[in-house]
């Protein structure tokens, strides 16, 4: 734009001939451009929908690499009018891949689903996508042959789940799926594979996510018996990553409230009195379950570095326990902030934390996009972003910067002579200080 500017000041100078083939030359020159803009912008409006004919083709790689491409589109950009028009396309093009693709392609299907849903925003978009997808996301669960898969169908799960769920039950149904992955429900002579590090982290982390939606009191209590003990075992595995997703979650719980439900010793009966004595020994029961998970936690707050652990892995260890060890003894939630676009976003309850860290997780690179321009998120964490300008008022020509920022432009020179003039005035000053013998 500024040469262009400078172009026209120049030819302004020049005789007529001069001006007629230099305003020839120059609008030939703007033509193409503006022709090669007119092309970029037709390339970034046509791009999906190459990805999305290429999703129909034979050969799964050819998939694959469309598959990326949405995602990295996706995360570049807010796709609202692409998701108004070809939501359902897309959708049914990506359970497809989940039905049948490879491990890689129902993984990045998978994440596809989700940026769907996240772009959608709540409503009815987002429901149908929940509810087309959930029968698809658990048979392929059943099959656990991938770590990668599975974490992708899980957070995939997690993500449509906690857009398009409008009730509780929905929500539920969702997190029993997730539970079934670690702790599935077998016949007698039945055996199964233990579950991996990664698998478990990305279990406890998507199913604590859906938690934080949900108010205690409407948790079905047949559903969620024992968890706290298997969370609290869970806090003496060797991987940290397991250690910690299991620490923030009992913190969760706790928050929550309404142990009793989480506690496994609920119990109902007709009789009054073997009730208030049900009542008395789940309360003993969930003091003895406190008591132990304070215990663990501390440890942790405070564990030594072993052979072979990595610094950073501990410290961040240390640091979550801390956290969860304030808030068990004293009440007090961590306080954390993220900057966005030159504004903080705070969170200061073990919700928010979980749902920022997972929404960072899962977004990656897009994170920050989402944060400043989807309106959903900015719903979900209380956030206005700042509305900036464009990038073209911000844009300084190279006629600009040497006219500004060049170490020969004339504002750089007019403030070199400013200087001089004040050394010298002031070197006159001390001259004459001097020869009346005072000093300084």
């Amino acid at each position: 734009m500024g040469r262009r500017s400078s172009q026209r000041r120049n030819a302004a100078m020049l005789d007529s001939d001069d001006t007629d083939s230099l305003s020839s030359s120059s609008t030939t020159r703007s033509d193409m451009m503006l022709s090669g803009l007119e092309e970029v912008q037709f390339d970034k409006e046509t791009v999906l929908d190459q990805c999305v004919d290429a999703l129909y083709e034979k050969r799964g790689s050819t998939r694959e690499k469309a598959l990326t491409s949405i995602i990295e589109a996706f995360n570049s950009n807010i796709q609202h009018e692409f998701v108004e028009k070809k939501f359902a396309t897309l959708l049914q093009l990506c359970l497809s891949s989940i039905r049948r693709g490879s491990s890689k392609e129902i993984a990045l299907a998978s994440h596809v689903i989700g940026l769907l849903a996240l772009t959608a925003g709540p409503g009815d978009k987002a429901h149908e996508i929940l509810e087309e997808s959930v029968k698809p996301i658990s048979v392929a669960l059943k099959s656990r042959s991938d770590n990668s898969k599975i974490s992708s169908l899980l957070e995939c799960l997690a993500i449509i789940t906690f857009v398009g769920g409008k009730e509780p039950e929905e929500t539920e149904e969702s997190m029993q799926l997730m539970w079934q992955v670690i702790n599935p429900k077998l016949g007698p002579n039945v055996a199964t594979a233990k579950p991996s590090p990664v698998m478990i982290t990305a279990v406890v982390s998507s199913w604590s996510f859906l938690l934080t939606t949900m108010d205690g009191w409407t948790l079905n209590p047949k559903s969620w018996q024992g968890s706290i003990s298997y969370f609290s075992n869970l806090l003496d595995k060797e991987d940290r990553s397991v250690r910690i997703a299991a620490g923030e979650t009992l913190a969760l719980v706790f928050e929550v409230g309404s142990l009793e439900k989480f506690s496994g010793e609920s119990k109902e009966s007709s009789d009054s009195s073997a009730d208030e004595t049900n009542k008395s020994r789940e309360l003993l029961h969930i003091q003895g379950l406190r008591a132990k998970v304070l215990n663990q936690v501390r440890t942790l707050s405070a564990e030594a570095g072993g052979k072979g652990s990595a610094k950073k892995d501990l410290n961040n260890q240390r640091n979550t326990f801390r956290d969860i060890l304030e808030f068990l003894e004293d009440g007090y939630s961590p306080e954390t902030s993220v900057k966005i676009g030159g504004l903080l976003l705070s969170t200061s309850t073990w919700a928010h934390l979980i749902q920022l860290n997972f929404l960072k997780h899962f977004l990656g690179g897009g994170f920050v996009k989402h944060m400043q321009e989807n309106e959903f998120l900015h719903d979900v964490f209380g956030f206005t972003p700042k509305k900036n300008l464009p990038a073209s008022q911000h844009r300084v020509s190279g006629t600009d910067k040497r006219k500004y920022k060049s170490p020969n432009s004339i504002l750089n020179k007019a403030r070199t002579q400013f200087l001089n003039k004040q050394r010298m005035l002031s070197q006159d000053k001390n001259v004459g200080y001097y020869e009346g013998g005072d000093e300084f």
